[in-house]
């Protein structure tokens, strides 16, 4: 594999990891410094996006683009959670079978433009971290990659 082929799937890898990292602080500032509490949807979704956080930013460090294949499953399963998420917040006859908890995950701390809630946003990283993901097993197979 080529030195340019290589630095751009270390720059692919180190894209999911950025957005990871904005994920993350973006839900830490929501809960921690806005002060909305987390419903139980949002805190699977959580739990799903924070360890990207660690294996995509050792993975960048070490250069190990394997992890990619990591990034692609914790990212799949967060794309189903969080469209389950905002599929009960925008459509409402799903809003009925809502039993989350003492927070509801029908409720909308933000909706930007209609359609932006914090579950959009955490769809939108989630989508852009498999895609990245998806791209750089590609390119590695592609090429014959030697990582």
């Amino acid at each position: 594999m080529g030195k340019s082929v290589q630095k751009r799937i270390e720059s692919l890898l180190f894209s999911a990891w950025a957005i990871s990292v904005i994920a993350t602080s973006g839900s830490l500032y929501f809960s921690e410094i806005v002060g909305f509490i987390p419903c139980e949807l949002c805190w699977y979704q959580r739990i799903i996006m924070y360890p990207l956080v660690i294996i995509l930013g050792v993975a960048v460090v070490k250069k190990d683009t394997k992890q990619a294949l990591y990034g692609l499953i914790f990212s799949t399963i967060g794309i189903i959670v969080a469209t389950y998420h905002y599929m009960l917040q925008k459509i409402p006859a799903l809003s009925t079978i809502d039993s989350c908890g003492i927070i509801p995950c029908t409720g909308q701390y933000i909706n930007w433009l209609g359609f932006i809630t914090i579950p959009f946003l955490a769809l939108v990283a989630f989508l852009l971290i498999f895609m990245l993901c998806y791209y750089i097993i590609v390119i590695e197979k592609r090429t014959g990659g030697s990582h």
